[in-house]
């Protein structure tokens, strides 16, 4: 299946990318020179002073907003690539347009060609998307986006995995974007993990492997580089490596026969980049060191053991969990900082990271706070005897190279004109649409409410409460939508768990006067968060509810481990996502218009197994 996509695409997709890019239809290993002639990469490298050689190790972050050239965002961007010579970007936020017209402004005002990456973990909308514009709440569109990696997983079916990869790859290269910082490779065995969760394809080594390989074939068989992410694995951890340093402590044979299984796969498969863990993993080495500053596990296990060839990129240098020192005392006392993430009470300098990052095995040091201070890092490194010159330019050239094989030396800027027809393509919208219909999960149904019945007189009486927090606007807003077809009559609550004084009591008794409650959660993982569950006050009301009102059928858009705070729900339906392509897919299963036939990538201990999930056919 697989095969046979990959060779259909082929054609068109040549045709787009170079259309729109330069590139060619996978991420091409020729050199683009005449035969004999000196490769572009070494030529270049060779012209480049010590400080630009190592600036082409720094990529700070981007977003895709609208800058008119005097604001200070712009200026800065110009300072970045004119003054401090980087070598690349991460692309975070912003609409397709923007995004891409900002990058060929950027690309015409570096000397060098730009490599930029984003974390398009579920596809190109989980960055570029247009959000919510107020006071109307009007979803101004953007890229394609797919359910969260797990509810790939849910599906089985590699196939639709290499089909996202695929979509995503042509709508990055029609955007300017050659990198994905994705798949995640993490296996999510610990329903505590704060920060991986959905974003792993589940706890099953194999099936996460299956899934990871089909997705990078997808990427790089049309021109995007994929990037593995998180180096050694950052699934068995119920800290946020975004708030502090966090530590996976299974044995060696575990990782070995766990973590490192997705990896091992990828890297087989021919994975081109790999993202770091800022974690300590004592069964690798036991030096108090993340694994994205240790060299025993970034070169000794990675490098030579492995055999990993590829770009090494650390995870945000921003980030508390590589700021974050383990060992105090004399010789290691840092400083207090305060970083994006909170105040780190012994925390290294951003300079000592970067330094550290580099001898231990890295390519590109990502998102540092101070990018002339990272710079200046690498070239000080040198001087001090920390690592040689030579190990800085066996990145430079493994980055240069990438731009050469990527065809940027040739063609840099991608066509505006062509974006609409790519990004956010109708054909690309129906594969999403299928993949989350297809990960939709009816994980327990004890009293049979799925599907609601539709056909009856009088219509069942529906109430829709939506869990979500004040700032996700589009939270049961597409699912309310769907559901409205059916149920004109429905009546809508929302419940923000921020809110200091919730009126529980209220939605209680609209609960009593309706046939069938359903209450969607949104309550999810995220940077900032330290605790993935729903706040107890939350967990209560809703297990009130499910007493009071047995006919309720609960349905996670966010953590899907939520069933653990709420164990006598009679129907829990796990739909992988709060975007709307998941709200509609959820909808559609609830209502019977489509079939139902996900199953758990994951257990939900005590109360479900890997692998549960019933099955529904359409009703008519």
């Amino acid at each position: 299946m697989v095969s046979f996509a990959r060779r259909a695409a082929s054609g068109v997709v040549a045709a787009i990318a170079l259309g729109c890019a330069g590139a060619t239809s996978t991420v091409a290993r020729t050199s683009g020179t005449t035969p004999g002639a000196q490769p572009w990469a070494d030529s270049v490298l060779s012209t480049m002073s010590p400080r630009d050689r190592a600036a082409q190790l720094v990529w700070p972050q981007l977003f895709g907003d609208y800058t008119p050239t005097s604001s200070a965002g712009w200026i800065r961007v110009q300072q970045l690539i004119t003054g401090e010579h980087v070598g690349g970007f991460i692309m975070s936020i912003g609409s397709p347009t923007e995004t891409a017209e900002k990058l060929n402004a950027m690309q015409r005002l570096s000397s060098l060609p730009l490599v930029v990456g984003a974390d398009y973990e579920t596809g190109v909308a989980f960055r570029q998307r247009g959000g919510y514009f107020l006071p109307n709440n009007i979803y101004l569109g953007g890229g394609t986006m797919f359910p969260y990696q797990m509810g790939v997983g849910a599906t089985r079916d590699t196939s639709l995995a290499y089909q996202e990869g695929r979509i995503t790859a042509l709508e990055a290269r029609a955007l300017g974007v050659h990198i994905a910082f994705a798949p995640v490779l993490d296996v999510n065995n610990n329903p505590a993990n704060p920060v991986i969760g959905m974003r792993s394809f589940g706890e099953d080594p194999r099936l996460v492997a299956d899934m990871g390989q089909a997705l990078i074939h997808g990427l790089q068989e049309h021109g995007v580089l994929a990037t593995g992410k998180h180096f050694p694995g950052h699934g068995d951890t119920d800290e946020n490596s975004h708030l502090t340093i966090t530590t996976v402590h299974a044995s060696r044979a575990r990782i070995d026969s766990v973590e490192l299984v997705p990896f091992r796969r990828a890297i087989a498969a021919g994975l081109e980049g790999m993202m770091t863990f800022h974690g300590l993993v004592p069964a690798l080495d036991t030096a108090s060191v993340p694994a994205t500053l240790n060299p025993a596990i970034m070169t000794g296990l990675l490098r030579k053991q492995l055999g990993f060839k590829g770009l090494l990129i650390t995870d945000a240098m921003d980030m508390s969990g590589v700021l974050s020192r383990v060992s105090t005392g004399p010789a290691s006392a840092g400083q207090s900082v305060t970083g994006n993430y909170g105040a780190i009470k012994n925390a290294l300098s951003i300079a000592e990271a970067c330094k550290l990052a580099i001898a231990a095995g890295a390519d590109i040091l990502l998102m540092p706070s101070d990018v002339a201070g990272a710079i200046d890092a690498v070239v000080s490194g040198v001087r001090e005897g920390r690592f040689t010159q030579a190990r800085v330019d066996s990145s430079v050239r493994r980055v240069l190279e990438i731009k050469q094989r990527l065809g940027l030396n040739r063609r840099r800027v991608v066509d505006l004109d062509s974006l609409r027809a790519i990004v956010g393509d109708t054909t690309h919208l129906a594969v999403a649409a299928t993949v989350a219909q297809r990960a939709i999960t009816l994980a327990k149904d004890s009293l049979s409410l799925v599907p609601i019945p539709r056909a009856t007189n009088p219509a069942p009486r529906v109430l829709s409460i939506t869990i979500a927090g004040r700032t996700d606007l589009g939270a049961g807003a597409t699912f309310n939508a769907e559901l409205r077809r059916s149920f004109p009559e429905l009546r809508a609550e929302q419940l923000v768990p921020e809110d200091p004084s919730p009126n529980f009591e209220r939605l209680l008794h609209a609960a009593d006067s309706s046939d069938v409650a359903i209450v969607g959660s949104y309550i999810t993982t995220g940077t900032n968060v330290a605790n993935p569950n729903a706040p107890e006050p939350i967990a209560d009301f809703m297990r009130t509810l499910i007493k009071r009102h047995p006919r309720t059928i609960v349905v996670a858009f966010g953590n899907p481990y939520l069933l653990q705070q709420i164990p006598t729900a009679s129907s829990y339906l796990v739909a992988w996502g709060g975007f709307p392509v998941s709200q509609t897919a959820a909808a559609r299963a609830l209502l019977g218009t489509a079939a139902i036939g996900g199953k758990l990538p994951i257990s939900i201990p005590p109360v479900l197994s890997f692998g549960a999930g019933l099955t529904r056919a359409p009703s008519p």
